[in-house]
Parts: C-alpha cells; structure tokens; sequence
C-alpha cells in the first residue's frame, strides 16, 4: 500500500467549506455572529450553562487556571501522562504541581493513586485536580467528583479527547462538557480531535463568576462599556479569541458529531474483534455506564513477552507506511522538567512502554484498516518464534 496511513486526520466535507466561504463575506470575521452562534451550540449540545469558545486548548486551559485564581505556591494534582499544556500552564501561573500515576492499563488518574500522592507528598492543601480523558474514555469521573468535594478544591476536566463521550451516573445520563461533576471543561478543536476549527478550543462551565472572568480575560481583560470605544481593564488578559471564521467551521463540523462518532465505533470494534484472541495484546478494559467517543484506539502490548521493544513496533509499522502515535511520555521523561519533578512511576512507566495509538478517523478505509490488522498481526507472529 503506497498511501501513508496515519493515526488520525480531519474529514471537510462540501458543507464545511460552504459554511467558511460564507463567513468570509460578512462583515466581521473576528468575533462576530458565528462565535455567538458556535458558543450557544456548544452550549445546548453538551447541556452547561456557559460556553467560551477560544484559540486553542492550551489557551483554554491557561483562562481555567486563571479563571479560579491559580496562584503561586497552589498545589495542583494532574496526570503523569499527559499532553505538556497543563503542567506548562500552571508551571508558568508558579503553581507547586504534583503529579500523580496513572493505572497501567488506562493511562488515567484513580481516586487510590490521587490519595498516595497525597499522603507520601503530605500535602495539606490542594487548589486544584485536573483529570485527562486519555483516549476519550471517561474514566474515574464520578470518583474524583467526590473526592474534590471532600477536599473541598477545584476539578477541571480535561476533555480534549473527550467530546461525544458520555456517562451515566444515578440513572441519568450525562455528556462530558455539561459541568455537572467539575467546575470547568476543556476542549480541543484540533484537526485530529473529534471535531475540528482548523486550531481553537472551548471552555464550558456552570459558574456564573468563572464565566464572566473567562470572557473577560480571554479579551485582553477588557470590559467593555456601552459606549464602544470606551472600556475599562479589569483584569490582565490576552487575546485567545477564536475568530468567526473558525467558530463557522466549527458549527457545521458540531452537526456531524453523531455520524463522526458511529464510524469511530465500527472501526474500535473491528480493531478489538481482530485483537481480542491474541494473548500478547492488552486492550483496554470495557466501562459500564461510559460512552467513550473512540478518539484514539489506545493499542496495548507486552513486548516484553514478545522479546521486542515499542520503538521496533512502531519502526516496523513506519516502513510499512503505517504511523501510529503515543499519547503520551510521562512529563517528568522530558528534559526540560525532569530535574524539577518526582521519581519514576511504575503505572506511567508501564502504560508508556506498552501503548501506542493506531490509526483511527472517519475518512479510513476498511482495506486500510485491514491492512494495518494484518501487519500487526504479522508482527506478533514473526517476534513469537
């Protein structure tokens, strides 16, 4: 197969770029009727009160932090495998970050790995948790929703991978973005995530106040009066607008979530029937009361076992014209930061070695797949003699 198969790709239709063609003929193609239009879309679909939209994820977070004073010497809790964007912005803001091990084989914080960092670190004050929903799987949510009120600090979810996943909780069900269990939640609107903008983000809330200091310093911390030209400044800001052009994008990519999410499904299910049998392969385990949107195919192996290593895998699939992904190196393996953080941890130690991200996104062929099933497959045979 000559076409390069990569992990993940964003899918335009005719429609996405109708939509686009149109808001560059109106009058306002920064902030002007599509974002309004973006931001209440948001709002209605995932159920929460507030919806700011903004440049991108990393922005999204950076308002969060600043949005609930995040402040020097604050402890913050988050993953140890994760995107560098949370640990940059609360490092930038001077916050003392802990962070905590995840589950071997879910790449995600547990309520029992939050209270060990806790009590080995003897922490006494906690400002904030940030949960990341690796993969888009929504796990631990409920748990950590408790455990930030018994510590009485804030929870923000990160759910950049997230968008479309859903849980149940006392009957009821709930999509993530609906703030019901945190304060504040996060997303992406990168090319490979769910759905695209091209780059932007979004932040969701049901806080009256954090909602007003969202809107206000993602505007150069300006307030605007009822006079235009004449505003005050309350606050530092920036300027982490998301423009109309993009929020137009946005909306027409919102409206094909469901479909985005159906072909994710097939694909996951075809990858977990083809793997399920293979005893060197780790897939991960299913979740009741969870809908996950299937944003990456979280792929597990004991290369151990098979007296092979990941980077082997993965050169081995590259020559192949296959290019799967890791999601993600523990922070502290980074030099930049590995002289300011805690030892190695044994859950992110083995979840790193074992795991990589197999292509998954609407526009993939069932041949394509195939062909990356029988190439793995083949993988595991060959290393098995």
């Amino acid at each position: 197969m000559n076409k390069i198969i990569k992990y993940g790709r964003q899918f335009i239709d005719k429609n996405d770029i109708s939509i686009v063609k149109k808001s560059l003929k109106n009058e306002l193609i920064t902030t002007g009727d599509y974002v309004k239009e973006f931001e209440r879309a948001l709002k209605l679909n995932f159920n929460s009160k507030y919806a700011h939209t903004c440049s991108n994820a990393t922005a999204g977070l950076h308002l969060a932090f600043l949005s609930i004073n995040l402040r020097e010497n604050d402890v913050v809790l988050m993953p140890a495998i994760n995107f560098i964007s949370s640990y940059s912005m609360a490092k930038k803001l001077g916050a003392k970050i802990f962070l905590v091990d995840v589950d071997k084989n879910t790449g995600q914080i547990t309520y029992e790995n939050i209270i060990k960092c806790i009590k080995e670190n003897k922490i006494k004050k906690i400002k904030l948790i940030i949960s990341m929903y690796l993969g888009g799987y929504v796990e631990n949510n409920i748990e950590l929703f408790k455990l930030k009120k018994k510590l009485k600090c804030y929870l923000i979810e990160d759910a950049c991978h997230a968008i479309g996943s859903s849980y149940i909780y006392k009957s009821k069900n709930y999509k993530v973005g609906c703030c019901k269990h945190s304060d504040i939640c996060v997303f992406s609107f990168h090319p490979v995530k769910s759905i695209t903008t091209g780059e932007g983000g979004a932040v969701l809330t049901n806080d009256q106040k954090i909602s007003k200091k969202l809107d206000i310093i993602k505007n150069h911390g300006i307030l605007k009066n009822e006079k235009y030209w004449n505003y005050d400044i309350l606050n530092l800001g920036f300027n982490y607008r998301l423009s109309d052009i993009n929020c137009a994008l946005g909306i027409s990519q919102l409206k094909k979530l469901k479909k985005f999410y159906y072909k994710r499904k097939k694909i996951f299910d075809l990858y977990s029937e083809n793997f399920k049998s293979f005893k060197n392969i780790i897939l991960l385990p299913k979740v009741k009361n969870k809908k996950n949107f299937y944003h990456l195919y979280l792929f597990g192996m004991n290369f151990k076992k098979l007296k092979t290593n990941k980077d082997n895998f993965i050169k081995f699939l590259n020559k192949k014209g296959i290019f799967p992904q890791f999601h993600y190196k523990p922070i502290y393996k980074f030099s930049f930061y590995k002289n300011n953080l805690q030892k190695k941890m044994n859950g992110s130690e083995s979840y790193f070695r074992n795991f990589v991200s197999l292509p998954i996104y609407f526009n993939l062929k069932l041949r394509e797949q195939f062909y990356v099933i029988n190439q793995i497959k083949y993988y595991i045979k060959k290393n098995k003699k």
